[in-house]
């Protein structure tokens, strides 16, 4: 099978390279902004002819997309999480053999929902910040699309590769540097909150699952299980053996399309905006991920958190 992968240099792509170019059985193409892609495009600046030429170079029976952005400003954001998925979405449909588009969404889209409640694929969206509202609109534009298309809404990304902006990417970093420095107290944004953490393998392999099935729509992927971050960042300071404290400050709140080294922080072209208060709760309904794609997560959160530490622990 011909397969067009997008993004492959972010956290969850990498993963999903990997995966792919270990199968005999697929023909993988990357295409992406570096020199180590095989097709050099930007998706947020060349159009839908431009990429369409391309396709019916490469004739993918799957384009699989996972580009976008997850910080920056809201103009960042738009460009990569909204802009980008239209072009794809366009330049697919002008190809001379459509292929299947299987897009990467996030659990952002939902917003504030009940807690306590798992969220299924049904539930109104309702995003809280740039992120989630460039998130959703991406969504949106591969549904009404048209094409043979998934979604797969992939809840809160753990494990190898975390990136150092992220929550437990700050954590890591924030614990080697106390143990280097004798250091008692290691300070985090507000941890009060539930998330259904998911290993970036286990993304991968729900990727690899739908780029092969008929599934359509969209598809929640996560463990099913909702954590308070609090106590999943005690995962990783065990690991670490830091027998110090973690302190919060519940006036951070930290969102997606912000820094975790710095909630407040902007790029220069970004504008302030109102912080929205934090979702406290975020649970995966996995049924049909477990129904159409016979997936299930598989890597424990204590696996996911270890294997971010041994990364940080080794780091020069």
């Amino acid at each position: 099978m011909r397969v067009l992968l997008l993004g492959a240099d972010g956290f969850i792509g990498r993963r999903v390279a990997d995966r792919l170019l270990a199968d005999d059985e697929l023909q993988v193409t990357v295409l992406g902004r570096r020199d180590s892609a095989d097709i050099r495009f930007d998706l947020t600046a060349g159009s839908p002819g431009a990429l369409a030429r391309f396709l019916d170079a490469v004739v993918p029976q799957v384009v699989i997309n996972c580009a976008g952005a997850t910080y920056g400003s809201s103009r960042t954001l738009i460009r990569a999480n909204t802009l980008a998925v239209a072009t794809v979405c366009e330049a697919i449909r002008r190809s001379r053999e459509p292929a299947r588009l299987v897009h990467v969404g996030s659990a952002a889209e939902y917003g504030p929902v009940p807690s306590g409640v798992p969220i299924p694929e049904t539930a109104e969206p309702r995003p809280v910040g740039p992120y989630g509202v460039s998130k959703l609109a991406g969504t949106e534009l591969v549904i009404s699309s048209g094409l043979d298309a998934a979604v797969l809404r992939v809840f809160d990304v753990v494990g190898p590769g975390s990136p150092a902006a992220s929550l437990f990417g700050r954590l890591a970093e924030g614990l080697r540097r106390a143990l280097e420095q004798d250091e008692r107290q290691v300070r985090m944004p507000d941890l009060s909150g539930y998330r259904d953490f998911v290993d970036v393998r286990d993304v991968a392999r729900a990727i690899g699952a739908a780029a092969v099935s008929a599934a359509t729509g969209v598809i929640n992927i996560g463990s099913g299980h909702a954590v308070r971050a609090r106590d999943a960042a005690q995962l990783l300071v065990r690991a670490a053996g830091f027998e110090g404290t973690v302190s919060e400050d519940a006036r951070q709140v930290l969102l997606p399309g912000q820094s975790a080294a710095d909630p407040g922080q902007r790029t220069p072209e970004a504008r302030p905006v109102p912080v929205p208060e934090p979702v406290q709760w975020r649970q995966a309904d996995v049924r049909t991920a477990r129904d159409r794609l016979g997936w299930r997560a598989l890597v424990p959160l204590e696996e996911s958190l270890g294997d971010i530490w041994l990364e940080t622990a080794c780091r020069v």
